[in-house]
């Protein structure tokens, strides 16, 4: 894409007005939920909040990093280019997870919004200098990138050596458990959400072809351990019918 129209694209994304951080939806499990009182009031001078379309670039690999965030709503993608144009999804963000690195000078990655997205962004340079200052701060940042790190170790297993049907479960299994985080008792449950990916990036990020997909999917409505409407919103009957089609010892905690 031009420079130019990158540039425009990026003037014109609108900036909505900050709100208030305990009414925040992803306050509890942010960067910033050890924060206390005094520390978020230092944020929030340099917090704020943007938001992009379905489809929309977030951030442009090279580009230089001029903030850090979380996602507050919606669904983005992480993918990587190669020299001849390949590219691959290498991630899932969803709402509180951390969106940039701080100490780095430029972004690794593409980030596109693949639904609305909300952002609580915060300017890279004054974030660093709390981020050196406000020791739990960074314990929490630390924290959230093990947990990243610990899900790139669990996504290698599954790309490497689960079935089709056990990828198509675990994906369903992951985003069904994210979007359901706050809730006690998944188990007793029916659990209802929309799919952030088409079947063609479905396809893409877990290695398998498009018909394989469509037909792993279609497997498991048949056998009622989900539903579906217009093919993008799921529900799951029974939770732990899904998850033992996973592969894993999975648990709710």
């Amino acid at each position: 894409m031009p420079q130019e129209a990158v540039e425009n694209m990026k003037q014109n994304t609108p900036d909505i007005r900050p709100k208030a951080c305990e009414s925040c939806p992803i306050q509890a499990r942010a960067v910033c939920s050890q924060c206390n009182g005094s520390e978020l009031e230092e944020l929030d001078k340099f917090k704020y909040y943007r938001t992009y379309e379905a489809g929309q670039p977030i951030i442009f690999a090279g580009d230089k990093l001029e903030f850090v965030g979380s996602v507050v709503k919606g669904v983005a993608t992480l993918t990587q280019t190669m020299e001849d144009g390949r590219t691959q999804m290498t991630g899932l963000l969803l709402p509180s997870d951390f969106v940039g690195r701080p100490g780095r000078e430029t972004a690794l990655y593409d980030v596109t919004a693949t639904t609305d997205v909300t952002m609580c962004c915060f300017r890279l340079a004054p974030f660093e200098a709390l981020l050196a200052k406000t020791p739990h701060l960074s314990q929490r940042l630390l924290e959230m990138t093990l947990d990243e790190l610990d899900a790139a170790r669990e996504w290698l297993l599954l790309l490497g050596r689960k079935t089709a049907r056990e990828k198509i479960a675990s994906l369903l299994a992951f985003i069904s458990k994210r979007q359901h985080e706050q809730t006690a008792d998944l188990l007793s449950l029916d659990i209802c959400f929309d799919l952030p990916l088409t079947r063609e990036a479905m396809a893409d990020y877990l290695g398998l072809t498009l018909e394989t997909v469509s037909r792993q999917i279609s497997a498991l409505k048949r056998e009622g351990i989900i539903t579906l409407e217009k093919n993008r919103s799921v529900t799951v009957p029974n939770i732990a019918m899904l998850y033992q089609e996973t592969g894993d010892d999975y648990t709710t905690s």
